[in-house]
């Protein structure tokens, strides 16, 4: 009796322990859709970048007259959504034309310049490829940059972490000229079909 009373238990136990996980994943993903849905609602601006890079003073006046950049926001110690991005702007590059290629500057924003030091984003973007720029500013230039281009982020303190804190943020990419403007947004996505798309249409237009 005492053995059907405990096999109970723990099987509840189980379940208990496998329906908090499941809620904590689901809220993580809906966490990140609603920053995206949030960022693609907010009224964005666009406007000028002008932060240091790994190629050093970046600025979107330096882009040619018929290349753009495509823009996203984040942090080299992201463990998913940053390094994903990253990829989905590689796969993109790779579907294009060579002289397509040479139009699209794929510009990387770290949120987090207190760990993301020059050195640390040179490090990062080079292993997606040479093209691939990282930049940041100061707090306030971030935050004036993130509020004009729509972008949602918190810091989120990790202490059982080595860490130490973690980013939340807005996972969009960002099709902007040398004007600021911003040609479209794209939705964060594990399939560079999306962005191939934007980047076709910048061409064709």
């Amino acid at each position: 009796m005492f053995k059907a009373s405990l096999s109970r238990s723990a099987l509840i136990t189980l379940l208990v322990g496998l329906l908090v996980v499941c809620v904590v994943i689901i809220g993580t993903l809906m966490f990140k859709t609603n920053l995206s849905a949030k960022s693609f609602n907010n009224e964005q601006v666009g406007g000028p970048i002008e932060l240091v890079s790994t190629r050093g003073d970046f600025s979107l006046t330096d882009l040619g007259e018929h290349q753009v950049a495509v823009v996203t926001f984040g942090y080299t110690y992201c463990p998913d959504v940053c390094p994903m991005n990253q990829a989905v702007k590689k796969q993109a590059l790779l579907e294009l034309t060579e002289e397509e290629r040479e139009r699209v500057v794929p510009l990387m924003v770290s949120v987090d310049p207190e760990r993301d030091s020059l050195e640390r984003l040179q490090e990062y973007t080079a292993f997606f490829g040479e093209s691939f720029i990282g930049a940041t500013g100061t707090q306030q230039q971030l935050e004036e940059l993130a509020d004009r281009y729509g972008v949602i982020w918190r810091r989120v303190e990790a202490e059982n972490s080595a860490m130490g804190y973690t980013i939340d943020h807005s996972a969009s990419l960002y099709l902007v000229n040398r004007e600021g403007d911003i040609i479209q947004q794209v939705l964060y996505s594990s399939s560079s079909e999306e962005l191939v798309s934007a980047l076709k249409a910048f061409f064709n237009g």
